[in-house]
């Protein structure tokens, strides 16, 4: 009974249990292994490294193998080597991470300058056995930004017995100070096919039976990281019994669901079968699918099928996608065939916000059955080619107007964007100006004497007064002196009472200037070199500028609303609005 609890209690898990302890144990990171090699040959060994990558890819692993190789010692070999043949004496307590000479910290618990301290106040003192003093810090990017200040002075020259390897996630949070004083290594995610050959490996020794469906299905669901597929490799083990571990168990482990199946939900869907494709969502669901993961399964399986479009189908689409079955395979095919590109594109979209929205929802189910009903939705719509096709059609057989008609007052039906707008505006392009119309509470009866601003005496010029002879050209310009904030005042909030060549009578509403009649009489003055009146009366005026503008701005939205080919485009994109007319400026702008 000792022996068996003793047999539990030292049970490790797969991901420490076949922890890589030597360079040729690494998989996948070929060429790092190649650069250190070099650089140890050459004794070429830099004194800091930097591993950086995604999780589980093996940094911390890495650096201690590397920190063994620094230190390796034998009866026969004692230098740093890459080629670790036997153990050497100091190799056992680096890879347990308990040697004395090799000191491993993680930043993210040890973020501050007084961590850093100790690190170079300890870095002074010689090594007690081992060649180097190694200093392995975790999570790098963590470090607070005087930690990283303090401990640069002694990476770029710290003493001879000292190296430092660094590990991190997120490289772009290193400082570039930082990086520049370090050898880099980035390493990348582990391939398919290697993380499948090294998990029926691992099967095989701990005399587990497996199927290479099941093994593929674990491989992929790793995304590359060694550690999650050895933890996910562990889970599966744990349920195995006397029978293989199927691939329908692993896809019941992860909430997966067979390829051909989600390509089959997925062909319900796009070929707008709602009934078909609810139900088979449903039966993913009842089956224990993750409704996240089915919408994620179906954006990948839009991707294959789209990329196999692009290349050209079955002829060399799929070579990147071996792991994939070949009843799948055909699938891919045939539908990369039947869809149409911007279908596809259509799908990946939806699909592709649809799963952040499901994680976000309180009810996930039902929030992806609602993306699966907005795709059956989206199948249709019309492409923009369709569209476009049907408007040719919708006003080929119009009659066009003839120039008399356009003349005629009671013909409002423009007969295109550009005669709509050239109809109210003529060449002038549309502009929207923010800002209220505050009238505020006036007394139009009220007759009171007007408020007069006038220039200092200057000898009159008429010969110098451009042509000025309404309110718009004032309004004109001022906008060719660029006096934005004085012509914004006057369209706004500046209703015209008289106007005559050197006089104006404005009315104000509330929200202008206190002195806007001053600034305008010395401004118009000064342009025009004349003297001009600037007169302020209760009594109201015409509409402002801005108004007007506004009220034909809307009249013509309407008109252009109500032309066939605009009321075609509306109809074949539900719930599509015009939210602003811009007008194509003739070529040849002859006013005559």
């Amino acid at each position: 009974m000792a022996e068996k609890a003793a047999a539990k209690e030292a049970y490790l898990v797969l991901a420490r249990k076949y922890r890589p302890a030597d360079f040729k144990d690494l998989i996948g990171q070929e060429p790092m292994v190649q650069t250190l090699r070099n650089a140890f040959e050459s004794n070429r060994i830099a004194q800091g490294f930097m591993l950086s990558g995604v999780r589980g890819v093996g940094k911390t692993t890495t650096a201690r193998i590397l920190a063994r190789a620094l230190n390796y010692e034998t009866d026969e070999i004692n230098n740093p080597t890459i080629d670790m043949q036997q153990q050497g004496s100091h190799c056992a307590a680096i890879m347990a991470g308990t040697h004395v000479d090799v000191m491993e910290m993680d930043a993210a618990s040890h973020t501050g300058i007084d961590d850093i301290r100790e690190i170079i106040e300890a870095a002074r003192y010689k090594p007690v056995s081992a060649r180097y003093k190694v200093y392995i810090i975790d999570e790098v990017h963590m470090l607070s930004k005087s930690a990283f200040n303090g401990l640069l002075k002694t990476l770029e020259e710290p003493p001879a017995h000292v190296k430092f390897i660094f590990a991190t996630t997120e490289l772009r949070k290193v400082p570039v100070t930082v990086l520049s004083r370090c050898q880099r290594f980035d390493l990348r995610r582990i391939d398919i096919r290697a993380l499948e050959t090294h998990f029926a490996g691992i099967a095989k020794k701990e005399k587990v039976k497996i199927e290479d469906d099941a093994i593929s299905l674990i491989a992929r669901a790793a995304e590359g990281s060694v550690r999650d597929g050895l933890s996910l490799l562990d889970q599966a083990f744990a349920r195995a019994e006397k029978s293989a571990i199927t691939a329908e168990n692993i896809r019941q482990m992860l909430g997966l669901a067979d390829q051909a199946e989600i390509l089959n939900l997925l062909h319900l869907i796009l070929s707008g079968k709602a009934p078909e494709a609810l139900s088979a969502f449903q039966q993913f669901y009842k089956n224990g699918g993750d409704p996240q993961q089915i919408i994620g399964e179906l954006a990948e399986a839009t991707h294959l099928i789209t990329r196999t479009k692009a290349l050209g189908g079955a002829s060399g689409t799929m070579n990147n996608d071996e792991d994939l079955p070949e009843a799948a395979r055909e699938q891919v095919n045939e539908m990369s065939e039947a869809l149409s590109m911007a279908v596809l594109n259509r799908g990946w979209q939806a699909l592709l916000k649809g799963y952040d929205e499901v994680g976000k929802a309180p009810n996930q189910l039902t929030a992806a059955e609602m993306i699966i009903m907005r795709l059956l939705y989206m199948t249709d719509l019309p492409s923009p080619a369709d569209v476009i096709s049907a408007l040719q059609k919708a006003t080929a057989g119009e009659r066009p107007e003839t120039q008399d008609q356009k003349k005629t007052p009671d013909n409002n039906q423009p007969t295109s964007h550009t005669d709509a707008h050239s109809s109210q505006h003529g060449s002038a392009t549309a502009r929207t100006v923010n800002g209220q119309n505050n009238r505020g509470n006036h007394q139009p009866d009220q007759q009171t004497e007007p408020q007069v601003s006038l220039v200092p005496e200057t000898e009159l010029k008429t010969n110098s007064l451009p042509t000025l002879n309404s309110f718009e050209d004032v309004l004109d310009l001022i906008g060719e002196q660029r006096d934005v904030k004085l012509k914004l005042q006057l369209e706004e909030y500046a209703e015209l009472v008289r106007f005559a060549p050197g006089s104006i009578e404005l009315h104000l509403l509330e929200g202008a200037d206190d002195g806007l009649a001053g600034d305008l009489t010395n401004k118009l003055g000064r342009w025009t070199g004349t003297r001009w009146i600037v007169a302020i009366s209760h009594q109201r005026g015409e509409e402002t500028i801005g108004d007007r503008r506004r009220r034909e701005e809307q009249k013509e939205l309407e008109q252009i609303k109500a032309h066939p080919a605009i009321k075609g485009a509306i109809e074949q994109f539900p719930g599509a609005e015009i939210t602003a007319i811009k007008p194509i400026k003739p070529e040849n702008d002859d006013k005559s």
